[in-house]
């Protein structure tokens, strides 16, 4: 399939290197290809952004959000097929891919109705004949830096609010995963979205520190590693552009004596192992009460290793592959340093001989809290446990990190429901689920080293996509 990119309205081949996308599962199989649009079409994508910012701005909400219902439909009605290219390009389950293409067409839709809801304030003010109006204006050109992992949701998630919002475009998405962005790309487009509102440029890391630095565009929304968005962040800050970045996560699950031993552990495995745990909010960490350890351990393990790992199109798969050799061969790094610094390989822990970017679901007893896993992301399906005390102990060692993305407490216990709440420094807290997943209809985002900026998703996302403008209307004289 031949991708393109989107400028001012047209589909450029581009000027730029030669690119293309493989199958994780079977790497000599080409899934995508095209070219990466040269330093002067990022500039062009600019350039019609600014130009079609106004009239898009002035373009009725209940219009813009026409716009993003029809798009929908569209990827509603492709659901199963690109579903399948998702699996093919990015390796997750076909049904996992399915599910998040649908997933992305309930953002837009979420987004387009916005244009029912509030769209701003009314003040009493002590003068009389006057009121206080906070009313919400679009920033203008959003620049957009999306991931591998989520190749539609993700994009959809950015691209919906800002549209919906009244701003207008300019998006790299990962150069691992093009077709979803030309597909997500194309449905908007055809849905009858104006030339130069959205415009997507094919690029590398270059083509992502074009659009940061551009004074053409207006902000920056990132999602992607926290390196990199640190260093997102530090040039927004030079620059006085508003930022919003959403990184990493070295996120804990947390199985107290209470807990329902079967639940907890089928929850924790689809935390850890589900699209190869290659999601932000993917339970890398477990804490698990002394009292229950070894049960649980051995559930966690039993079940991993029953694990269905195969080719993502196949029926009965429930694992795929990761999405390149470089991310395979960082996990496999990691669980060796981990064996090497005293882990105890529970399930997994040595590659897989096969053809693709495999690797085994696995768990790692960890001796303590001072190794490198405890601290790194590797991104990759591997859950580290350690053993605590009580509830006490437990959230102490979850706070226990620089990440603050996301974390699960699996307890009957109401209190200590509660005092999680109160004391684990996350953005996003599950009790008694998987500490990933989302809905589009509330806040997302993390604390610490795992987020900076307006939070995503819900009606949080108009704190980034909009800014404030407080009227004094008053009657003439």
């Amino acid at each position: 399939m031949d991708v393109l990119n989107l400028i001012g309205g047209r589909w450029v081949e581009g000027d730029g290197a030669e690119f293309a996308s493989a199958n994780p599962a079977r790497p000599a199989e080409v899934v995508a290809r095209g070219r990466f649009a040269s330093p002067a079409e990022v500039e062009r994508a600019v350039a019609a952004a600014r130009e079609a910012a106004p009239g898009w701005a002035a373009t009725p909400h209940h219009a813009r959000a026409a716009v993003l219902t029809a798009a929908a439909g569209l990827i509603d009605d492709s659901a199963d097929a690109w579903g399948a290219e998702l699996a093919r390009e990015e390796g997750k389950t076909l049904p996992e891919a399915v599910a998040e293409v649908r997933g992305a067409a309930r953002i837009l839709r979420y987004y387009a109705g916005e244009a029912d809801r509030e769209s701003g304030e009314v003040y009493a003010s002590p003068r009389p004949g006057e009121n206080v109006l906070v009313v919400r204006k679009p920033i203008g050109v959003a620049g957009m830096i999306t991931p591998f992992n989520f190749p539609i949701a993700i994009p959809a998630w950015k691209i919906a609010p800002a549209l919906s919002y009244g701003n207008t475009v300019v998006w790299k998405p990962s150069s691992l995963v093009p077709l979803l962005a030309y597909r997500l790309a194309r449905a908007l487009t055809e849905a009858g979205l104006p030339g130069g509102v959205l415009n997507l440029v094919h690029g590398e890391g270059d083509a992502g520190s074009a659009i940061v630095d551009h004074p053409g565009v207006d902000a920056v929304s990132f999602t992607g590693s926290t390196a990199v968005g640190r260093a997102v962040i530090a040039r927004c800050g030079e620059l006085g552009k508003p930022v919003q970045t959403e990184m990493g996560g070295k996120n804990a699950s947390i199985v107290l004596a209470d807990a329902d031993l079967d639940h907890a552990a089928e929850q924790v495995c689809l935390g850890a192992f589900r699209s190869t745990g290659q999601k932000c909010t993917a339970t890398s960490r477990l804490i698990v009460a002394d009292q229950v350890a070894d049960e649980l351990l051995e559930r966690v393990a039993d079940r991993a290793g029953r694990l269905v790992v195969g080719d993502p199109l196949e029926p009965g798969v429930e694992m795929g592959p990761l999405v390149s050799s470089a991310a395979r061969d960082r996990v496999t790094a990691g669980v060796a340093r981990a064996v090497a610094e005293g882990a105890e390989p529970l399930a997994g822990g040595e590659p897989l001989d096969r053809d693709g970017w495999f690797t085994p679901p696995t768990v790692l007893g960890l001796p303590g809290t001072g190794v490198d896993f405890w601290r790194t992301e590797l991104f990759g399906p591997v859950v580290g446990a350690v053993r605590a005390s009580g509830a006490e102990e437990a959230l102490a060692l979850a706070n226990l990190s620089d990440h603050g993305l996301s974390a699960a407490v699996f307890t009957r216990d109401l209190g200590v429901a509660l005092s999680a709440v109160d004391r684990l420094e996350v953005g996003v807290l599950h009790v008694n689920s998987e500490s990933a997943g989302t809905f589009p209809h509330v806040p997302f985002g993390g604390a610490k080293q795992s987020g900076f900026g307006p939070k995503e998703q819900g009606r949080a996302a108009r704190e980034f996509y909009t800014r404030t403008v407080t009227v004094y209307l008053g009657a003439p004289a």
